[in-house]
């Protein structure tokens, strides 16, 4: 008797692997995988401007990290003391301009950086709806019209929103993959659609929303050869498909929806020599975060000895692996 829906996930042809490097870009869903990856002490980088919901605001983005561009004061705009950034997340604001100038090209630069060797870029999409400055905004960074990545709380009647057009979307994300493909032309292209539900958008909406983002998607990845799609989307509103996979919210998946879709992610995009390692780096990872009572006891001394002894084996067995703050950790406790 099958109590799930059975989705047919293709496995990646050429998988994600420990030497692989990987740009991760998007949605909060987006930093469930990239945290994830880095804690098993994956090559990442996630998120240089900050969680982006909309296909515009990646794509801008993503843009913005071949060129290197590089902001100023005069991109920023004050918001009850706070200088922010239109385009990036609220981590990166400050109540310092030049701190939160500073904080932003450092991130600029690290990503053009990392953008020139990655091999993959993990993209998750959260939502079809794009915000623009209406001529109430008075701000410096930008002028009416423009499309902005981040409210930052600002007064509503300081926006205009719309939902973009499937065309429209297909056009700016084929695009941004044609200048990523000549900046990089090694890297590849993995697609998901953030389970996250929109609700404050209103449920008919929230699904219009995804179904645009879906099918631009789908139409990206037939055209590239490079370009693969992981059913994340899917895997929780139609395998799952209960209410207790979701937080108390009712719109961010749980611990239990988020690791299911995390094991299906690396049963299918993670080759099976990298998926045996994680294995061990995880047992490593653990041990790190074991809080001992009493710590002056024999038995920890012993257990930080044994840690350290296997976390060393392990990197020497494998030298890409950076296990530098576990040994350090086990060696000085």
């Amino acid at each position: 008797m099958e109590l799930m829906v059975n989705i047919d996930i293709k496995k990646l042809p050429e998988p994600i692997n420990y030497k692989s490097n990987i740009l991760l870009i998007g949605s909060c869903f987006t930093e469930h995988i990239g945290n994830a990856l880095q804690e098993l002490k994956y090559p990442v980088l996630q998120n240089p401007n900050g969680i982006l919901f909309g296909p515009d605001s990646v794509c801008k983005s993503l843009l913005s990290y071949i060129q290197n561009k590089q902001y100023t004061k005069a991109d920023l705009f004050q918001l009850n003391e706070v200088w922010n950034s239109w385009q990036h997340h609220s981590r990166f604001s400050n109540i310092n301009a030049d701190d939160a100038v500073a904080n932003i090209n450092q991130s600029q630069q690290k990503a053009h950086e990392f953008l020139k060797d990655a091999d993959w870029l993990i993209i998750t999409l959260g939502s079809s709806y794009t915000y623009q400055l209406s001529q109430i905004a008075d701000t410096a960074s930008e002028t009416s019209g423009n499309t902005v990545a981040n409210c930052h709380r600002a007064p509503a009647n300081w926006f205009t929103k719309e939902m973009l057009e499937i065309d429209n979307i297909k056009a700016m994300l084929e695009d941004c993959l044609k200048q990523l493909k000549a900046f990089n032309p090694k890297l590849n292209f993995l697609f998901t659609i953030s389970p996250v539900r929109h609700i404050r958008d209103g449920v008919v909406e929230n699904n219009r929303s995804k179904a645009r983002l879906i099918e631009s998607v789908h139409h990206i990845v037939s055209k590239f050869e490079s370009a693969f799609y992981f059913p994340a989307y899917e895997l929780v509103i139609d395998v799952l498909r209960d209410y207790r996979f979701y937080d108390i919210d009712m719109v961010h998946p749980n611990y239990p929806a988020t690791e299911f879709v995390l094991d299906k992610f690396a049963e299918f995009c993670i080759d099976d020599e990298s998926r045996q390692l994680m294995k061990e780096v995880k047992k490593i990872v653990i041990a790190r975060k074991h809080k001992a009572f009493q710590p002056q006891t024999k038995a920890h001394q012993q257990f930080l000895l044994s840690h350290f002894e296997k976390t060393k084996e392990l990197q020497q067995k494998f030298p890409f692996l950076n296990l530098q703050a576990e040994l350090d950790y086990f060696l000085k406790t």
